[in-house]
């Protein structure tokens, strides 16, 4: 399949939905705190999309419950909120995809729920870190393997594991677009980025082995060895010059 440029119109739109999925990750990341249920999160971000016009862009989406993934400690994505309660110390990530006016904005985030071990502390701030070196790989003329190859080496060279089997993936009016996006990959390989390319690029980085499974539920994904996972997520957008980040807070005068 081809990947989606899209037109300056069209690039607008995406602002608008990326900004809206921006103030509603803000939103629901203020709510983790202990005692508050993973369910009463994810009812929040209805209200929320619900307020600035929006939907969720994940509730139905080949039938997963859910406003919004909610995944916690060796959840590494696609948890559905439910009856859980938040405990002190645990690392909750929050993943929202917001349709504004037809077109998607896809942006997830980690929180730490009170304090937490030192090493989890430094996994979280790795991915989001890896995330934003990322980023900048995303412009015109460079191949996307240059981007996946960077966020496996970052996260390899600090001794973490990479998850293989999901991936970030283009977006636009459908949630999953061409390209797909590894977190792993070559130097110099994978289709030449255009301008008007929109790329959900989510590094998804566990504190011990790569591997992971998938619960009975049929969308919670976990580590296979239990260790914490931390997964940080940003809509881009590709363009002749530096990339634009769709998904950050809108800035207040």
């Amino acid at each position: 399949m081809p990947i989606s440029v899209k037109t300056p119109p069209e690039i607008d739109k995406m602002r608008a939905a990326g900004r809206a999925a921006a103030i509603v990750l803000d939103r629901l990341a203020k709510l983790v705190a202990p005692g508050m249920t993973t369910g009463e999160i994810d009812r929040k971000a209805g209200e929320y999309m619900a307020e600035l016009g929006g939907s969720s862009a994940f509730l139905g989406y080949r039938k997963f419950p859910g406003q919004t993934c909610i995944s916690i400690n060796e959840e590494v994505v696609h948890g559905i909120g439910g009856e859980r309660r938040l405990a002190y110390g645990d690392i909750v990530k929050i993943d929202t995809g917001v349709v504004l006016d037809g077109w998607i904005g896809d942006t997830a985030t980690t929180v730490a729920c009170g304090a937490i071990d030192p090493e989890t502390e430094r996994l979280i701030t790795a991915t989001k870190r890896i995330l934003e070196g990322a980023i900048p790989f995303a412009v015109a003329g460079r191949r996307l393997g240059d981007l996946s190859y960077y966020i496996e080496t970052e996260a390899l060279r600090q001794g973490f594991g990479v998850v293989r089997e999901f991936v970030g993936h283009g977006v636009g009016r459908k949630l999953h677009e061409e390209p797909q996006i590894p977190n792993y990959g070559k130097k110099g390989s994978g289709p030449k980025l255009k301008p008007g390319m929109t790329l959900a690029i989510e590094p998804m980085i566990n504190l011990g082995a790569e591997g992971v499974r998938i619960l009975d539920d049929g969308w919670t994904v976990v580590t296979s060895d239990g260790k914490p996972s931390s997964h940080f997520e940003h809509t881009v957008l590709v363009t002749e010059n530096e990339p634009e980040v769709l998904t950050c807070l809108p800035l207040i005068a």
